[in-house]
């Protein structure tokens, strides 16, 4: 038996057509059944409702869930029997990762569009600066002493 515990990522597809307390239902469902194969959660996440790439079982869309894991492996199996006898599950495939999968960074949209606004305009302004120095350098003198300017641009 192997002592060293794996990383593992179960992506699985569930009807469309369940409704969302059902959807939840099964995720709770496989998150407790993983934990008592002796898996450890580490993410559960339902990714919405997604076209499919082709039709599977009659269906165009399916319901996706991502589930990060870690386990010695031998709960796989057991999962994955599970997700099999059940008809909700149109369709299941687990990975084995190299390591945990980054923590998602919790986004606030807002601030980070304030920011980036701020930024921009403080390269606007960089820029603005930018050319105004560079059209006072380009001035130069002709035969007659008298000055031209050229476009900075061209």
């Amino acid at each position: 038996m192997n002592d060293q515990l794996s990383y593992y990522e179960t992506m699985y597809i569930l009807r469309p057509d369940i409704a969302e307390d059902e959807v939840t239902n099964h995720i709770d469902k496989y998150n407790k059944l993983l934990q008592e194969f002796g898996g450890t959660i580490l993410d559960s996440q339902m990714r919405g409702k997604r076209r499919l790439a082709y039709q599977i079982a009659k269906h165009r869309e399916g319901i996706y869930v991502q589930l990060s894991h870690q386990g010695d492996g031998q709960h796989i199996f057991k999962i994955e029997k599970a997700m099999r006898l059940s008809e909700d599950v149109i369709r299941y495939m687990t990975v084995k990762q190299e390591g945990p999968l980054p923590t998602p960074r919790p986004s606030n949209k807002k601030s980070t569009s304030e920011s980036e606004n701020k930024d921009n305009s403080d390269a606007k302004v960089e820029s603005q600066e930018k050319q105004t120095v560079a059209s006072a350098d380009t001035s130069t003198s002709s035969k007659d002493g008298t000055e031209t300017k050229e476009n900075a641009g061209s």
